[in-house]
């Protein structure tokens, strides 16, 4: 698969497509927002990977022009880890983000999973469960035909359960795929506070929740229909 990798710093870029090209990906390397949208607009990629401050722009109008080209999966590499950079991100259609400095590994699975999910959607964005749609286009929800506001992490922290639907997920593996515990702690706790607000959005009833459900012991699992 054609990885296009938008990235200045050519460390990171270097480094990043030794990697990648190791997983048995292609990767062609961009260094800015003109020199992107010149490739892009030739070629398409099965993925592409957007650094957000470019010596002459922003990732985000490479994302928009990508989005307009056609519905291809962006991951936006950043070092802004803020809601409002997020939602924007979000809203401009791109499947995931990762905050810098970040492991490979943490890359490596989230690339794994927002192609899983393009493998498995509709076709039109959006992926269903029960009575439950998310449009990733929009990076909006719905249940029953009427919209669930989420926040930033909330709406990130369903995707990685819709994206592994089947698969029980620990709470470590969820809080390395939701923060960079490497370079930051995060109390376990903080991902007990995250599924409940959550599940008291798109539940009907919480405490017996039919959407994310507990493996006692193991983690937490959206199971397939």
């Amino acid at each position: 698969m054609d990885i296009f990798l938008l990235e200045d710093d050519d460390a990171i870029a270097m480094g990043l497509s030794y990697s990648l090209e190791n997983e048995g990906y292609t990767v062609t390397v961009a260094k800015s927002v003109s020199q992107a949208l010149e490739i892009i607009n030739k070629k398409n990629f099965s993925m592409y990977l957007l650094d957000l401050t470019l010596p002459d722009g922003s990732g985000y109008s490479v994302c928009k022009r990508i989005k307009e080209i056609g519905d291809f999966p962006v991951i936006f590499l950043t070092a802004y880890d803020d809601e409002v950079n997020v939602v924007m991100g979000f809203e401009l259609g791109a499947d995931d983000y990762i905050t810098k400095p970040f492991r490979l590994k943490e890359l490596l699975v989230r690339i794994k999973s927002v192609f899983r999910r393009y493998n498995n959607d509709s076709g039109d964005g959006k992926i269903k469960v029960k009575d439950l749609v998310v449009n990733t286009n929009e990076a909006k929800v719905y249940k029953n035909g009427n919209e669930i506001v989420l926040t930033a992490m909330e709406y990130r922290l369903l995707l990685i359960l819709l994206n592994n639907r089947g698969c029980v997920l620990s709470r470590t593996q969820l809080l390395e795929n939701i923060w960079n515990v490497a370079g930051d702690f995060v109390e376990d706790n903080t991902l007990t506070v995250y599924i409940k607000r959550l599940r008291d959005k798109i539940e009907e009833n919480p405490t017996e929740p039919k959407y994310i459900k507990t493996i006692r012991g193991l983690g937490y699992i959206i199971e397939n229909e």
